[in-house]
Parts: structure tokens; C-alpha cells; sequence
């Protein structure tokens, strides 16, 4: 049977298993704070139980130890006003002596990451990166697209403007996806009406910033039967809505008690503007300047600025950007007077989604595939469209880059392992 979490321990005898989380010997008395996934619990061993007091003299910090006993309760314990008295214990292993702590600057921390993710604040995020997954796939189930599970190894690049990692497949040339976008939009011209997908996603990007990592996990969202963007749009800002009150609901005030951030649930519509009228406020109000090799995109340091534009013009913490040039976007995206029928998705300053509606018709799809330089090695994709397609769209989110926003962290320590251009262990 397996043992009980701490929380779920009830008054009177337990028996269980934790981590040694701190130690404190004194002459008589033995104070252990031992620690799961669900909470922490301060044992105390007394000099009267010789042999129990020499086995917890023994203990270390990262140790794993079954205990059997008595849960009681005392209002003089900090700790949850309750302590654990064992008539038993147990050492499953024995740690050495650990090679990080909360000091240790984040590359050191990255080589021991399993031991780095102890921490209360490392567990949350991923209980709170849980429960955003949950909920955004709840959301989907609910709105009746299809889950899907595309192939990470494919015959040819999926966006046409971010690098691919080559892998040699047999007697031929193969690439880790970029996104499961092909895909996508092939599932909808089978007719499964929308389709979404939780999935590695690979960038050979040498960037090495806080947001970047050439390994991420993607969340995936493409519907049909759509008369404009505006309805992936309204998709998205539902589906971020949705899932931050999930969040909100459950871990919101453990968030504002470990890292001080108020998590806040987005109201709906998100304020949206038009990618000219970015430029000219954030020139205006901030003194920003486009550099002209931009002309037609948002970099990252305009991306930034947007954070404090969409308080002070809408008091909301996201802002969707349209007007993108067709040159700065991919190649399917449809194009209506000269500009790309798509958006950016801006939350807290930084970009977490491109989202678009594709581009449907074979022979115009063909014609912007080619105005990008793109031969024959996408034909396979274009065949999707020559049978019949529905108009659609769809956008995608990195899992790891909403972490890293809920908790002000870098990327480094808001993805479980981060893969980076120098970073291929643990």
C-alpha cells in the first residue's frame, strides 16, 4: 500500500515516508522538519529512545526515512501546531551532503536539478503549471476539439523563419518539428472541426536570453469554420481566462505568500491595437524609437515597453498587436490589402503567442509558399489543401514561458530540464 502524505496524516498512529528537510540535535532532543510534495511536518525524537536517537543523530539533509508513530497536537509547534513523535524510524537512504543550495548561482543549480525542484517554491510551479495544462485541455475537451499527437521527426522545416535541428533518419535528412502546425491544419482538412495538442516543440536558436530555450513545450490550438482572426482571438482570450481562474482558485494565495505576485484573472476582450498605433504610443509615452530594420514587427524591446502601455491605456495586464507585415510572418498566414490576418499576444511584456488565420486556398497558399523561397519539400503540405479545407486558424503557447511570467523566473528555472544552446544535461 502506498504511504499517506503528510497532509492527509490524521491524529493518533501514522506510519509514512519523507524527505529530511532541516535537523537540529541538542543534548536531549532531536528536531527534524521532514517534508513531500503535499507538506512539511516537524518530527521530535527524545534522548529517552536511545537507539531512536542515534539513528536520527545519523540523518542528513536530503535523506529519505520512513516513520512510524504518533501525530499529536501542540500549539507551541510553529510548524502547523502539530509534531510527529516516532516509536520508529527508518533511513531508506542516506544523503551526502548536497551540492547546491538556495545561494547557488542557476547554471550550478541546473546540474542538479532534481535536487533544485525540492524547494517549496520549485514545487508550486509545477503545481501550478498542472493545473494551467489541465485546465487549458478541460477547456478544449469542453469546446469539442480533438487532441492530437503530431510527429516530432518530419521531412521538412514547419515555420519558415526560426532555425531546425537536422537529424540524420536512415538513408535521408529528417528535422525535430518547430511546431505541430502542418499538422494542424491537416487534421482540419480531414474535418475534425478543431484539434489541440500539448507537445515538445524544437528551436536551433543560439539565443541565450531569459525567455529563450531551443527545447520547449507547446500548447497548440487550430478551429474552423471561422469568419476572421477576431474567432481565434475570442478562442484564446476565453481559453487564458478560463485557465488563469483554475490557477487563481487553487493556488492564487500560495502564490502571493511564496513569491509576492498577485496572480490576476484577465477580463475579456483583451485591449487590442493595431501595430502602427503600438509604435506611435510607445514613441510618444516612452520615447521609443523602431529601429528600420523592423519596420512592419515589434522587437523585443518594444514587447517590453507594451507591458506598461496596456496599464497605462487599459489598465490590463495583456495587449494583442495586430498589422504585422507579411514579410515578418509565416507563410500560410492569409493576407488581406498587404497584411497578415494575424496577431501577437503580449502578457507582462513578453510575446507568448503568434496566432493567425491560415491561409485555405491551395493556390494562393502555393503562391505565398514560393514568395518565401519554399520549393518542392512542402508539397505534402500543400496537398492538404487541393481536396477541400475549411477556413481556419489557430495559435500556440509555450507552457514554460507562462510559467516563467507567473513567477517573474528566467526560463532556466521554469522549465522542468532546460535545453539551451549550451545545455544538454541533466
Amino acid at each position: 500500500m502506498r504511504y499517506k502524505k503528510i497532509i492527509d496524516l490524521e491524529l493518533g498512529t501514522n506510519k509514512f515516508q519523507a524527505f529530511v528537510q532541516n535537523i537540529r540535535i541538542k543534548k536531549n532532543i532531536i528536531f527534524i522538519i521532514v517534508n513531500d510534495i503535499s507538506s512539511e511536518l516537524q518530527v521530535t525524537v527524545l534522548n529517552k529512545n536511545e537507539n531512536l536517537f542515534n539513528i536520527a543523530s545519523k540523518l542528513s539533509i536530503g535523506s529519505v526515512i520512513n516513520l512510524e508513530g504518533e501525530l499529536v497536537s501542540n500549539p507551541n509547534v510553529i510548524l502547523n501546531q502539530k509534531e510527529f513523535l516516532p516509536t520508529n524510524i527508518e533511513i531508506v537512504n542516506l544523503a551526502e551532503e548536497l551540492p547546491i543550495d538556495e545561494n547557488s548561482l542557476i547554471d550550478h543549480k541546473i546540474k542538479y536539478r532534481w535536487i533544485d525542484l525540492r524547494t517549496k517554491k520549485n514545487q508550486l510551479m509545477w503545481k501550478v503549471q498542472t493545473t494551467l495544462a489541465h485546465a487549458m485541455r478541460e477547456f478544449c475537451v469542453d469546446n469539442e476539439l480533438l487532441e492530437i499527437h503530431s510527429p516530432k521527426i518530419i521531412s521538412t522545416p514547419s515555420e519558415s523563419g526560426a532555425e531546425v535541428f537536422e537529424v540524420n533518419y536512415f538513408d535521408s535528412k529528417a528535422y525535430l518539428a518547430q511546431s505541430p502546425q502542418f499538422y494542424k491544419q491537416m487534421a482540419l482538412a480531414a474535418g475534425f472541426g478543431g484539434v489541440f495538442e500539448t507537445g515538445p516543440v524544437f528551436r536551433a536558436e543560439n539565443s541565450n536570453t531569459h525567455k529563450h530555450a531551443t527545447e520547449f513545450t507547446g500548447f497548440d490550438v487550430e478551429i474552423s469554420n471561422i469568419e476572421s482572426v477576431d474567432d481565434v482571438i475570442k478562442f484564446e482570450e476565453d481559453l487564458i481566462a478560463f485557465a488563469f481562474a483554475k490557477v487563481k482558485a487553487k493556488y492564487g494565495e500560495e502564490i502571493k505568500k511564496l513569491f509576492n505576485i498577485e496572480f490576476i484573472v484577465p477580463t475579456t476582450p483583451f485591449p487590442r491595437m493595431d501595430l502602427a498605433d503600438v509604435i506611435k504610443e510607445l514613441n510618444q509615452r516612452y520615447g521609443y524609437v523602431l529601429p528600420e530594420s523592423e519596420h512592419g514587427d515589434l522587437p523585443t524591446e518594444g514587447e517590453k515597453l507594451c507591458r506598461q502601455l496596456s496599464l497605462d491605456m487599459f489598465g490590463h495586464e495583456f495587449l494583442i498587436v495586430t498589422g504585422y507585415d507579411t514579410k515578418k510572418r509565416a507563410f500560410y498566414h492569409i493576407r488581406k490589402d498587404g497584411i497578415a490576418q494575424g496577431y501577437d499576444l503580449i502578457w507582462r511584456g513578453t510575446e507568448i503567442t503568434t496566432g493567425a488565420m491560415r491561409e485555405h486556398r491551395f493556390n494562393e497558399l502555393s503562391t505565398q509558399a514560393r514568395e518565401k523561397g519554399l520549393g518542392k519539400s512542402i508539397d505534402f503540405y500543400l496537398e492538404f489543401f487541393k481536396y477541400g479545407a475549411p477556413t481556419h486558424g489557430g495559435f500556440g503557447i509555450g507552457l514554460d514561458r507562462l510559467t516563467m511570467l507567473i513567477f517573474n523566473k528566467s526560463i532556466k528555472e521554469s522549465q522542468f530540464i532546460f535545453r539551451g544552446p549550451k545545455n544538454l544535461d541533466p
